[in-house]
């Protein structure tokens, strides 16, 4: 496969099996022929829009068949694929479209409705009437392998996120240089179980389409009940799954709790995570139940800038005897790792080391930011071989007698949260702008479990009166909801008097985190809606505030989620609920609708069909599609 562009392998495995399935979602399945034809269909619309090669084009597309043919589609035309999540705020959105310049956005009808008003951009539509039916097709753009393939952004310390630029060489060996380790093929069905905005995904897609296997788009709303995704699995017999510890934490707790009940075995092989680091200790559960040939659990390290994935370490029962530690193994044949001091030496075995990277991973660097990419990608000569383009990376590691290295963490501020790189500066300037504001620092609170949540504290101005001191944890949330995506937007607000410093003048993070084992005091209503004496509802908002861990309890009809709730949250207040009520519930009961509302209403339905003496069944997404 090296040599050659992304699409041009697909057409590869178009043409050897044109009726395999390539893509099931939840709008339905297209077939490698149908992907195919419908890709280049729309290839023909952005042609004709302009778009040549090297061209920048935004994709803004839901979970779906869509946002599949919209990345194959933008590679066909020649261009780079700049994901735009509709989810995202349009303030977000409309960041993304200015630091890109995109002549043109490939986006479905509903999806473009996101984007801000006055878009400059053309919005091509990534379906039309007639496609894959005769409709104009275009045939693929003529590209050398150093063409750009996509655009995605990280977390950036300046306050706005950063763009990186990937090749489709760095995409296609990061295949062909784990083929050994992985052995995919054909056979294999794989999860889009991340967005499209991180550089996983880029992993999921590729992994299927690139050997002839299937890909199943999961739906937003099952990614947050790990019951219903462990149905999804078994119902479409998934053999790879990608995921952030933070998220496989989850899963394997909702498999224990459905091992006595499962209708179907999984058909897992291979788990791989990714994105964040892995503490053995949180697959111990799992290893006792399912060993550890099959699935072979497998932790990679990598980086947005080293495209997705630079190290591979399976885990063994064998690691459980080491507790604590964070096995990422060794590098892929076609990078190296080497481990620096602050001087730029290497370190000694045993001795913890920045990681430098090198090899054919290694991306062009970063959108319009020659500052910054002459910063983080640097040649030089490290251990006396020839001078080579390595990265940079800020993260720190330390290699053992044996060979292997273990991640220990960042040696900046940076942040990891739920596998997004998270710059808490970026966060602390939205907060900034607000007029009663003067100073914001963000940190990451562990609830326990690797629930792991963002919490920010803010210092109002000398001006600011009693009640819009009490008010400004509110306003804040309402300005992050309308400027950050949702995985940059702080869970918890504490105002205080002063931030805490350490002897040298720094801000004292620690104390920081110290200060949030402590509530700030009793929930109390906020203005998204009364909390009722009693009843049901009363319950469910108490077992809500005491898991969020906020001053305000949400309104009753407030997604959870969009106050701070993560996926770990969200289990331990259905948790919560079930223990106070003697329920069962998993979530799915609540068919996306994470509200107080939602969770009583759920509740009051179970409990009279209990005292009725009947059962309520619910069939998942994943066994409906079945």
């Amino acid at each position: 496969m090296n040599g050659r562009c992304l699409h041009e392998i697909f057409a590869d495995r178009e043409r050897e099996a044109p009726e395999r399935t390539a893509v099931t979602a939840p709008d339905g399945e297209l077939t490698y022929a149908e992907l195919g034809a419908r890709a280049r269909a729309l290839a023909a619309r952005l042609t004709e829009a302009g778009v040549s090669p090297g061209t920048l084009v935004g994709l803004c597309a839901h979970r779906g068949t869509e946002l599949v043919v919209g990345v194959l589609g933008i590679l066909m035309a020649g261009g780079a694929y700049v994901p735009l999540d509709p989810d995202y705020p349009p303030a977000r959105l409309g960041h993304l479209l200015d630091d890109t310049k995109v002549p043109v956005v490939a986006a479905t009808d509903r999806a473009a409705r996101a984007l801000p008003d006055g878009t400059a951009a053309e919005i091509v539509p990534i379906t039309a009437p007639g496609d894959g039916r005769g409709a104009p097709e275009t045939t693929p753009a003529a590209l050398g392998d150093d063409s750009l393939a996509y655009v995605i952004h990280t977390s950036g310390s300046t306050g706005q996120p950063k763009g990186v630029l990937v090749e489709h060489r760095n995409v296609v060996r990061l295949f062909t240089s784990s083929a050994e380790v992985f052995g995919f093929g054909p056979q294999d069905v794989w999860t889009l179980f991340h967005s499209v905005s991180f550089d996983f995904s880029v992993w999921e897609i590729w992994g299927a389409l690139l050997h002839g296997g299937r890909l199943v788009v999961v739906p937003q709303e099952m990614t947050r009940i790990p019951a219903d995704l462990l149905a999804l699995l078994a119902a479409e017999r998934v053999t790879v799954l990608s995921q952030t510890p933070s998220a496989f934490r989850q899963l394997a707790a909702a498999d224990e709790a459905a091992a006595a009940r499962r209708d179907e075995a999984l058909a897992l092989r291979l788990v791989v995570f990714g994105g964040e680091r892995l503490d053995v200790r949180e697959v111990a559960a799992w290893l006792d139940r399912h060993g550890d040939e099959r699935p072979r659990l497998v932790n990679m390290y990598g980086i947005t800038e080293t495209c997705v994935h630079v190290t591979h370490r399976e885990i063994r029962m064998a690691d459980l005897r080491e507790p604590g530690h964070s096995p990422i193994g060794v590098p892929l044949p076609d990078l190296d790792v080497w481990l620096l001091d602050a001087e730029g030496r290497p370190v000694p075995d045993g001795e913890p080391g920045e990681i430098w990277v090198s090899g054919a991973g290694v991306t062009r660097g970063y959108l319009n930011r020659p500052e910054l990419t002459a910063e983080r990608f640097v040649t030089r000569s490290l251990g006396g071989a020839p001078a080579v383009r390595c990265y940079r990376s800020g993260d720190l590691a330390v290699r053992t007698a044996e060979g292997e290295l273990r991640y220990l963490g960042r040696n900046d501020d940076q942040l990891k949260v739920r596998g997004y790189r998270i710059e808490p500066h970026e966060v602390e300037e939205c907060l900034l702008g607000h007029p009663a504001v003067t100073a914001a620092v963000v940190v990451d609170h562990d609830h326990g479990d690797g629930d792991v949540r963002l919490a920010a504290f803010v210092v109002p101005g000398g001006e600011t009166g009693a009640a819009e001191r009490d008010a400004l944890p509110e306003r804040l949330a309402e300005l992050a909801a309308t400027v950050l995506p949702r995985h940059l937007r702080p869970a918890e607000y504490r105002v205080a008097d002063a931030i805490p410093l350490t002897p040298q003048g720094k801000t004292d993070r620690a104390a920081l985190r110290r200060l949030l084992e402590h509530p700030p005091g009793e929930a109390r209503p906020s203005a998204g809606g009364p909390r009722e004496a009693g009843g049901t509802r009363a319950v469910v908002s108490a077992v809500v505030g005491e898991v969020l861990g906020n001053a305000r309890t949400p309104g009753p009809d407030t997604d959870l989620f969009e106050v701070g709730a993560t996926s770990l949250a969200f289990v331990r207040i259905i948790a919560g609920v079930n223990e106070h009520f003697g329920l069962e519930l998993t979530g799915s009961e609540l068919d996306g609708e994470a509200t107080i509302a939602r969770i009583a209403a759920c509740v009051e339905e179970r409990v009279t069909h209990r005292a009725d003496g009947r059962t309520t069944t619910h069939d998942t997404t994943a066994k409906e599609r079945k």
